[in-house]
Parts: structure tokens; sequence; C-alpha cells
């Protein structure tokens, strides 16, 4: 049986670890931040060390598998996953959130079973890929992001038809979001990436060739 201070480093530990990847969630101002990732990796943690005591208790007597405990957190996850992953127009987000509420689980499985070197090293590795991908991907991509404005007519399939003019434009659509203006009009709000440096004259001249369209502002 697990002493009860090796059951207190365990939960402990698992809550720093939980915690340090939650920080990162935090400061981008993730859904599951710092609260959700500690409680994750602290409550995967507790049935890790509750599927190991139970099976001490009954070793010998019958063929019960220490890890089906286990094995219910690692598909239960999915319920938290696919809560966090939203839909938005044509973009989604909340994928890496998910993604790392999985790895978070993990690590808390680890640290219970007592495998603290693999939960010490996924947990770094997992705290530098979030912070150093995240800065990469913001610097490669910082000059080819556009956000546009533009003012339409309020008809049907009207968004539609200006998706399909982006994306013949080879335009990568990372947001969008539609307001009313008028009783006659609306704004539609784009932030896009333009990964082939297309010129922004050009983009501005196909969107006012749409039937429809007032004006358009890129930023």
């Amino acid at each position: 049986m697990v002493s009860e201070w090796e059951l207190l480093l365990r939960l402990t530990l698992s809550c720093i670890l939980g915690g340090v990847i939650g920080y990162e969630r935090q400061s981008r101002r993730k859904s599951a931040g710092l609260r959700t990732n500690v409680l994750v990796c602290l409550g995967s943690c507790l049935i890790m060390v509750l599927s190991e005591a139970i099976y001490q208790q009954v070793e010998g007597l019958t063929n019960a598998d220490p890890a089906r405990l286990a094995a219910q957190v690692v598909s239960g996850i999915g319920f938290l996953g696919a809560g966090a992953i939203m839909k938005e127009g044509l973009t989604v987000t909340g994928l890496t959130t998910a993604a790392c509420l999985w790895v978070v689980a993990g690590v808390g499985l680890a640290v219970g079973a007592g495998f603290y070197s693999g939960a010490l090293f996924t947990s770094a590795l997992v705290f530098g890929t979030l912070g150093t991908l995240s800065r990469l991907d913001d610097w490669v991509t910082h000059e080819k992001n556009l956000a546009i404005m533009i003012q339409t007519i309020d008809a049907p399939g009207q968004l539609v038809h200006i998706s399909e003019c982006l994306e013949d434009l080879q335009l990568k659509i990372r947001s969008i979001k539609a307001k009313n203006d008028t009783e006659d009009t609306m704004i539609i709000d784009l932030f896009i990436y333009n990964h082939n440096g297309l010129k922004t004259i050009f983009i501005v001249q196909a969107l006012k060739q749409l039937e429809g369209i007032i004006s358009v502002d890129v930023e």
C-alpha cells in the first residue's frame, strides 16, 4: 500500500505539474486555464492511486485489472475536450486546449502510478511546446495576417459569396463575425491568413466586384 506521505507527494506533485501547464494556458486567456488543468491532473492522479490500491487489496483473489479505472480517465476526458472545442462561423477554436487537457490527464495518471520522471519530462515538453510554438507561429504569420471589415447588404447567401471569393484567392479565414449595421446592411469582420502574400489591393478589388458590397477596409 502507498504510504500517506507518498500519497501526499503524488497528489501535490500532480497539482504542481497541472498548474505549470495550466499557467501557460491561463496566460493566453484560454477557456481551460490554471484551475481546470490542476483539477484534471489531480483527479487523474487520485484515480490512478485508487486503482492501484484496489488491486493490491484483491491481488491473488481475483483477475481484477488495475488499469481499468485509468482507462476510463483517458476516454472520459473526451467530454471535457469536446466542451473546449468551439466553432464560430468557419473557424474552429479550442483544439489545442482539448489536447492539453488530454495530456494533463496523462500526466496525472503517470504521477499517480509513481512514474515521476515521465510526468516531469512530459510536463516540461508540453510547457515548452505550447510556449515556443505559439510564439513562433505568431512571428511567422504576423505580416501575413489581415483584418478586413466589409460593409454589405444583408442578403441571404451574402456571407457564403464572400467566403467563396476569399477561398478562390487562396486566403484562409481564421475568424469571421457578422453584425447588423442598419436595417438593410451588415458589417462583416474577417481575420484572414494571406499565406501567398497577395497584394492588399487585389483582395479589395476582388471583394468590391461582388454584388451588394458597399465598402471594404483592410488593416
